[in-house]
């Protein structure tokens, strides 16, 4: 009920704001793209070197591309990282767990939805306080909104343990009415770092969710909550890690949060891997959509193909000509997409775009029997990424996201791996049978379309 209170209300003050999706330029800045290492700037050998590893046919593409990403992102693209993909919530939550145990100095968790959820007969709660009372500095971000079911004496019993818990703003229906704050700007980041050497950023959130589902629960396509969830994480050891705690910090202060000891928050990383990764942190307070634009640059520069997933497919109209515009010049497009939601509104916007993405040449193809919630995206194998950003307007305006850039074959390679999976097992939709969709159905999805910018 809280939720749905929570929820109304703040759809109410959507239809009054003003933010608006800005316009993008398609455009290269002069900039040339610079990859840092653990000394300092790579050299123009040693960058072409690395480009090399990934094809001839990739350099062009990455060399346009990155200098507009560079440009946008206010963080370098660090070389050296060991990353590893996680498929869904229960691997994740086991690495996760895994992680904290083994935490020596500090655990950071930075979470729209935080529950105590379990792992392998472990719960979240017990695992911290236990690591509080071993002297680990243990500190929690969470989002107001995304966490209003979770029941108080969770969070009570973190805080009586010494562990030190923020509310991402908190929501008052009175200051929101009276200017103080804006209930659309939520904290849907999902971030873990442990003792400031691995990180673990993506799409799942700390929610029972992905636990209510599965062996033992009988799953019914009309109930949502009955479906498993798909998503994906991904792990990462190296320098890459650091930029994450900065996103981290930076929430906390900017949240006024308790002091906290950080002077060990920044050990010195050596290089972990062979993959190269940016952290981009996007946020309505940065001026402008970062991941947003540096998507929209992907998209335009790819040559071969362009792969993604999204839990809401709300597209922007620079979106659709993007992806409708490669693939006309003949990049293999394809969009995997939920067949069932949480937002049965958002099932509507995301169907009412789908006949001109088939006109194009698009793939697009529906899970089934799961709750899709991974983002993620594979170009040209090459350049992905994997975060917490949806294909939508909510993600581009309001809210704090976080989204792991990676150049490198190995981690693309994994993730298209992942991608030809859920190909796989999820229906095609051909264009000529969902052009005989009933009216009433597409009645339906014009309508949803009005309400966008809520999504």
């Amino acid at each position: 009920m809280r939720r749905l209170i929570a929820h109304l209300f703040a759809s109410c003050l959507v239809l009054t704001a003003c933010a608006e999706v800005p316009e993008v330029p398609d455009g290269t800045p002069a900039a040339k793209p610079v990859i840092m290492g653990t000394r300092g700037p790579l050299t123009d050998k040693q960058s072409k070197a690395l480009f090399a590893k990934l094809g001839p046919d990739a350099q062009d593409m990455l060399q346009r591309h990155l200098a507009v990403e560079q440009a946008v992102a206010e963080t370098p693209l660090l070389a050296g990282n060991k990353t590893r993909i996680l498929e869904d919530g229960p691997a994740t939550f086991r690495a996760m767990f895994e992680a904290i145990r083994a935490a020596h100095d500090h655990v950071n968790l930075e979470y729209f939805i935080l529950e105590d959820v379990q792992s392998d007969g472990a719960s979240l709660g017990d695992l911290l306080t236990a690591k509080r009372q071993q002297g680990v500095q243990i500190n929690v971000i969470y989002d107001s909104y995304g966490s209003i079911d979770t029941p108080q004496p969770f969070f009570d019993r973190l805080t009586k343990a010494g562990i030190n818990v923020l509310q991402y703003h908190p929501f008052n229906p009175l200051d929101a009415m009276a200017g103080g704050y804006s209930p659309n700007d939520r904290d849907h980041r999902k971030i873990l770092v442990v003792d400031g050497r691995l990180a673990i950023v993506g799409g799942v959130n700390l929610s029972t969710a992905y636990t209510s589902a599965g062996p033992g629960h009988p799953a019914r396509p009309d109930q949502p909550n009955t479906l498993p969830w798909r998503d994906t994480d991904m792990q990462i050891e190296g320098p890459a890690v650091a930029q994450l705690q900065h996103l981290f910090l930076d929430q906390w202060l900017g949240q006024k949060g308790p002091a906290l000891d950080s002077r060990t928050f920044f050990p010195v990383l050596a290089e972990k891997g062979k993959e190269a990764v940016r952290i981009i942190g996007s946020s309505p307070d940065s001026g402008q959509p970062r991941f947003y634009v540096t998507l929209l640059s992907a998209i335009r520069t790819a040559q071969k193909r362009v792969w993604l997933n999204t839990a809401y497919f709300v597209p922007t109209h620079q979106e659709m000509e993007d992806l409708i515009a490669a693939a006309r010049r003949g990049a293999d497009v394809r969009i995997v997409l939920p067949d069932a939601s949480d937002s049965t509104l958002a099932i509507d916007v995301q169907h009412s775009r789908y006949e001109d993405l088939l006109e194009a040449g698009v793939r697009i193809y529906e899970t089934h029997d799961q709750i899709l919630h991974s983002k993620s995206a594979a170009i040209d194998g090459v350049w992905s990424v994997i975060g917490s950003s949806n294909f939508d307007h909510r993600s581009v305006i309001f809210n704090d996201e976080v989204d792991a850039v990676t150049v490198g074959g190995d981690t693309a390679k994994a993730l298209e791996a992942l991608f030809e999976k859920d190909f796989a097992k999820a229906n095609r939709i051909e264009l000529a049978a969902w052009k005989e969709r009933p009216f009433a159905e597409k009645m339906r999805e014009i309508i949803a379309r009005t309400s966008q910018s809520m999504l």
